[in-house]
């Protein structure tokens, strides 16, 4: 492998200049005959996706243009099957373990069951892992200028492509072989408040007869929104509109526990004092981050002759944005402590050192991180032809590099520090006292943490005809991959010494190879009737092997009328952060009800710590999935689909339940599990710290649902109308685990409940008169239940309590467009254009602390846009 890379950096140079002076041709005339491509799911060439025996969304570039946004994450929650669980930067702060960064998922299985691929081929995951252990493919690093069209695999589809493709795959296809100068400049802008989005994007191409060079330049800028500038949202008390008080107990002023004994700083507000002084920390954080993109990308080919192409690939980009969240939060562990002859101590019959309990140095400021990300794409491959065989072999290499950082104007504090500035005097912790300048300089620090991830492939393919029958021939592909990819995540030193309160720190580090050989047939049993074939072979370093096959079957009844269905088995490999964690940590808000009995100052529902480790003994998980639809042209410009979806995981990777872990071990005082500082005087529990956890192939999980679409496009009176629907509902999703005793095995539907609505929809059209264009769209999510965790005791209780219902959340957009001018379009549109807020929710006690739903809702409110596109050839 390191001979292949040494190669390729030696070859895209020379490749590089060579394309880069092809001559310009004209345009070629083009014939009759009906190109067969690649589409998603198959390795058969094949006329369309219609055509295909399995489920295929397609998002082209006028649906992505039509759409107004510039984020690939805004496309793809807007649509049905991807809608759930596709997260983003929203609710983007320095808990967060992946700040800057947008993932995918299909049928709300999760980033880590949806196979990414760019161009068919797969790219470096994240450096930094979601929710400590989710890695995924970072879709913010691909822009959209650059993308030619986006196809949605709603299938399985291990037996071809491998690991995650679990749930299905999104294949972000690019833009290549242009000829000429294309420009769009964009500006949008939020109705309430100034969180302004700013785009260029360029490109350029030339070719002919001998090859293409196409390259493409993008710019993307947005400026921050705070909570705060959302006043509903701006508090994590919601008791106002009937929710949960969520404010911390790390107060300002703090809690203290003087000669044994816990007391509230005197100066701590009555609505305040709930036996500590509680802390709103709502105002601080972000909605939607500040950040900044730069992206270029060069596709380019080359004919050598012979039927022989050289091809490439090259995209690199830069992204920066900011987390921001509250200031350090510290509890008894941080074990800080005030001497009794402190000149500002207002405990004066005080006779040890007094205790700092809960306390937070808001003088200090917010925590916040800069964050740098750095990806890198590059690609070399000969494509051909032999005795009416297709082939191809390419080499790839992908990496991706964060950094994130934090001087000392940016809020952090360490507890050494201020510890030596409270002993001499200088640090007034008592009362809601801004301490002077020079003083929290001394206090605070500055913070690295580095990321990286690397992917390295060569994958080789062919492609033909095997034999002839009466119906047709029998088509198969076959092709061998090698892959090494790995994963690296180093937090600052001063984490790992204990210096650093309140902040998720994640460390991983993982490495490991695979190489794989897959199968696929295609096989006309009657003229009209398909029958594909696939089986893969898979090897890892670390869990073993797997393999895993694929039927599917299409079958056209009429030109109106066709009917396919597809069964296959796939697998997930684990994470590399789920086997390579190191001690990382992750917040969580619940009652110590343990504590809580022996003294009530620990009955407040807080934060607390989850500490997690990775487990180098995980198996792949398992997948079995159905599939079968009926596609339907009942007119001409009509086209209707209908599929019954079925998915089933097994050997599910999951942190051990957290209700087990508390139930067992919170209740002993020298538990290493649940870790406890000291007990005050006669009580047999101290303040809970922590708790650690790690991973184990424990669960399970089901999910089924029907997909309708359809389209329609007409002339209507003097110009032309077309029309779309995607339709998702969800019918069941049941997931297996372990009940809080951690003896048996509980099932519980998830199908409406809490961040599963179970009818997603949008409907969208199009009407075009001359040079104007008109263009809407109907988003709807429907609603669910409230508050998985309806005590907040931190045990699952959906499915045996009832909560109140989130409401639908209905959005609409238009734009309009005018391309009179020559060489230019001209595009004005509204995203919301009613400013519909997100509906109410309590919220899970996790991520959703504000009355909102994040991975449902977005409480951006009405943004309006301009675009100028100019085209030249």
């Amino acid at each position: 492998m390191k001979r292949y890379t040494s190669i390729a950096s030696m070859l895209v140079p020379i490749v590089v200049m060579n394309l880069t002076f092809l001559p310009a041709q004209p345009a070629l005339a083009q014939d009759n005959q009906v190109e067969e491509v690649i589409v998603t799911g198959s390795r058969i060439g094949r006329a369309s996706d219609f055509e295909s025996p399995s489920p295929i969304t397609t998002v082209d570039r006028e649906y992505i243009d039509n759409s107004g946004y510039l984020n690939l994450q805004q496309i793809l929650e807007k649509i049905p099957a991807t809608g759930n669980g596709t997260f983003s930067t929203r609710g983007n702060n320095q808990d967060s373990t992946a700040n800057g960064s947008s993932a995918v998922s299909l049928r709300g299985l999760g980033a880590d069951a949806t196979l990414v691929l760019v161009n068919g081929r797969r790219v470096a995951i994240g450096s930094f892992a979601e929710s400590v252990t989710t890695n995924f493919v970072d879709i913010n690093s691909i822009p959209v200028a650059a993308i030619e069209r986006v196809e949605i695999l709603k299938d399985g589809a291990s037996a071809v492509y491998g690991s995650d493709a679990v749930a299905g795959v999104v294949n972000i296809v690019l833009r290549n072989n242009f000829e000429g100068l294309e420009f769009t400049l964009g500006y949008g802008d939020t109705s309430e408040t100034d969180s302004a989005e700013t785009t260029f994007s360029a490109m350029w191409g030339t070719g002919g007869d001998d090859g293409n060079v196409t390259m493409i330049f993008d710019y993307f800028q947005n400026d921050s929104l705070f909570n705060y500038e959302r006043p509903k949202l701006a508090t994590a008390d919601q008791s106002f509109r009937g929710g949960q008080d969520f404010r911390s107990s790390r107060g300002f002023p703090g809690t203290f526990i003087v000669d044994g004994t816990t007391m509230v700083d005197p100066t701590c507000p009555p609505d305040r004092d709930v036996g500590v002084c509680v802390f709103d920390y709502g105002p601080f954080n972000v909605l939607v981050p500040e950040s900044e993109r730069t992206g270029l990308i060069l596709l380019g080919s080359r004919n050598l002759g012979s039927d022989v192409e050289l091809f490439t690939e090259i995209a690199v980009q830069h992204n920066t944005s900011i987390a921001q969240g509250a200031p350090t939060p510290l509890d008894d562990s941080a074990g800080l402590t005030v001497p009794v002859t402190h000149p500002n101590n207002p405990f004066p019959g005080a006779i040890n050192p007094i205790e700092v309990f809960r306390f937070r140095p808001v003088d200090a400021g917010p925590r916040q991180w800069s964050i740098e990300s750095d990806n890198l794409r590059m690609l070399l491959g000969l494509r051909g032809e032999i005795n009416d065989w297709s082939w191809e072999i390419a080499g790839s290499r992908g990496r991706s590099e964060s950094l994130q950082t934090g001087d000392r104007s940016q809020g952090w504090v360490r507890t050494d520090f201020l510890q030596m500035e409270i002993d001499a005097g200088n640090y007034n912790i008592f009362g809601t006292t801004f301490n002077s300048d020079d003083v929290l300089d001394r206090i605070r620090t500055s913070l690295v943490r580095q990321g990286s991830s690397d992917l390295k492939t060569i994958d080789a393919t062919i492609s033909g005809e095997v034999f002839d029958m009466s119906s047709g021939p029998v088509l198969m592909a076959a092709g061998l991959e090698y892959r090494e990819e790995s994963v690296s995540d180093v937090p600052d030193d001063q984490f790992q010494r204990g210096l650093i309160f309140g902040t998720e720190s994640v460390s991983a580090a993982a490495a490991r190879d695979n190489w794989s050989a897959f199968v696929e047939f295609s096989v006309p049993l009657l003229e009209n009737l398909e029958l594909q074939v696939a089986g893969r072979f898979d090897d890892y370093s670390d869990f073993g092997n797997t393999t895993n096959p694929k039927v599917a079957a299409r079958w056209d009844i009429n030109e109106m009328i066709a009917v396919r269905g597809s069964w296959g088995q796939g697998f997930r490999a684990p994470s590399l952060a789920q086997i390579g964690l190191g001690p990382s940590q992750e917040s969580l808000f619940f009652a110590d009800t343990f504590g809580c009995a022996v003294n009530p100052t620990y009955c407040a529902t807080t934060d607390y710590t989850v500490i997690f480790s990775g487990n180098p003994d995980l198996e792949a998980e398992e997948s079995e999935t159905f599939n079968f639809g009926v596609s339907i042209s009942p007119m001409e410009g009509m086209q209707v689909s209908l599929d019954y979806w079925d998915i089933t995981q097994e050997k599910k990777i999951d942190d051990v339940p957290f209700g087990f872990l508390y139930n067992s071990f919170c209740n002993n005082q020298n538990s290493t599990v649940c870790v406890r500082g000291t007990p005050q005087p006669g009580e047999a529990l101290g303040p809970l710290q922590s708790v650690s956890t790690s991973f184990v192939n424990i669960g399970e999980q089901s999910a089924t649902g029907i997909d309708l679409s359809a389209s329609y496009t007409a002339d209507v009176g003097a110009g032309t109308l077309g029309l779309n629907l995607y339709y998702a509902y969800l019918m069941d999703f049941d997931r297996v685990e372990l009940d809080s005793s951690g003896a048996n095995f509980v099932t519980r539907s998830l199908a409406g409940e809490y961040e599963y609505p179970e009818s997603r929809w949008s409907l969208g059209g199009t009407y075009t008169l001359g040079d104007w264009a008109i263009a809407s769209q109907l988003d709807y999510v429907g609603e669910f239940e409230d508050t998985p965790d309806i005590d907040f005791d931190g045990v699952l209780d959906y499915d045996t309590n009832v909560s109140r219902t989130v409401d639908s959340y209905l959005t609409v957009n238009a734009q309009v467009s005018y391309s009179g001018f020559e060489n230019t379009r001209l595009m004005f549109g509204v995203d919301n254009l009613f400013d519909e807020e997100p509906p109410f929710a309590i919220g899970d006690g996790d991520s959703d602390l504000y009355g909102y739903v994040q991975s449902q809702h977005s409480p951006r409110g009405m943004y309006w846009y301009l675009r100028a596109n100019f085209s030249y050839e």
